[in-house]
């Protein structure tokens, strides 16, 4: 049975997503948003969301940061405004499957009320823990451009120990940096500990940044905020790994003269092939597992 897939929209990760989708038997692959891209896919389908005929997808892949809350999708390769409706989403068979990287109060709304499967791929274990690494590749060109020292030696502070947390810490700590991981839970101080890192207590914070070169941070929830800023030294930096609005004082730090940045989004910009690769590949064990 030939299986119907639309990629509305996406980044540079889609375009090796798309490659390694096209290798997959009995599949249709159609683009919609792709209109601008300079390198084409042979034999692939492109059109635009009004002549996709909605009915009759089996699956339907968005932008990593899924809609906005109006529906509109990301579409780096096109002018086009791409908006999925009400309506649109009600013309989707009831077996279909949308992946997006992210879902937003519109998106889970409009798969709830059609009763479609919705799977946000950034929120499953094995896609944030290989998405980690690329993210952490990143964090270090990221330290690398914008000091005037090297990594080996510096006091870097990481804020959070989760899947993005860990692989930061660990990778650094491999460069010879003098590594701090700021936790709540005391399992997780136990094995920062374990691991031969400082531990610190996530409310202690603003009392250990006056001890940093630069601190990074991958809780998305305001835990850079004014007084751990107040202390850090004026060299200091802060690399904001959380999903967009971050969790850092951006104003604050900008008033103190500190650079901050919100990066997001670095295995798109740092790694796109293989963060596109990961995707794909998490993407065909969902479509396998679904059709048994």
């Amino acid at each position: 049975m030939n299986r119907y897939i639309a990629v509305i929209g996406g980044d540079a990760r889609y375009i090796e997503l798309i490659r390694q989708l096209q290798i997959v038997p009995n599949t249709t692959i159609i683009l919609v948003g792709f209109d601008k891209l300079e390198q084409g896919f042979i034999g692939l389908k492109q059109m635009e969301l009004s002549e996709l005929e909605a009915e009759k997808l089996d699956v339907v892949i968005l932008p990593i940061t899924g809609t906005d809350k109006e529906g509109y999708v990301e579409t780096v390769f096109s002018d086009q405004k791409i908006k999925l409706t009400a309506d649109w989403f009600g013309r989707l068979k009831k077996s279909a499957i949308i992946f997006t990287g992210i879902t937003s109060p519109y998106l889970t709304e409009k798969a709830e009320q059609t009763g479609i499967t919705l799977i946000p791929l950034l929120d499953r274990d094995d896609v944030a823990i290989y998405n980690s690494i690329p993210t952490a590749e990143g964090a270090i060109m990221l330290v690398i451009e914008h000091t005037d020292h090297t990594i080996h030696s510096s006091r870097i502070i990481v804020t959070g120990f989760g899947r993005v947390g860990n692989t930061v810490a660990n990778k650094f700590a491999s460069l010879g940096a003098k590594v701090s991981v700021a936790a709540k839970s005391i399992r997780d101080l136990a094995r920062i500990t374990e691991m031969g890192l400082t531990a610190i207590p996530l409310d202690k914070l603003a009392d250990f940044s006056s001890d940093c070169d630069v601190i990074i941070n991958t809780i998305p929830a305001l835990v850079i905020d004014q007084k751990v800023i107040q202390h850090l030294p004026s060299h200091a930096k802060i690399i904001d790994l959380a999903s967009s609005p971050g969790g850092t004082d951006f104003a604050y730090a900008k008033q103190r003269g500190i650079e901050a940045f919100l990066a997001g989004s670095l295995p798109g910009i740092v790694a796109p092939k293989t963060a596109g690769k990961i995707l794909a590949d998490v993407i065909k064990q969902i479509l396998l597992e679904e059709r048994g």
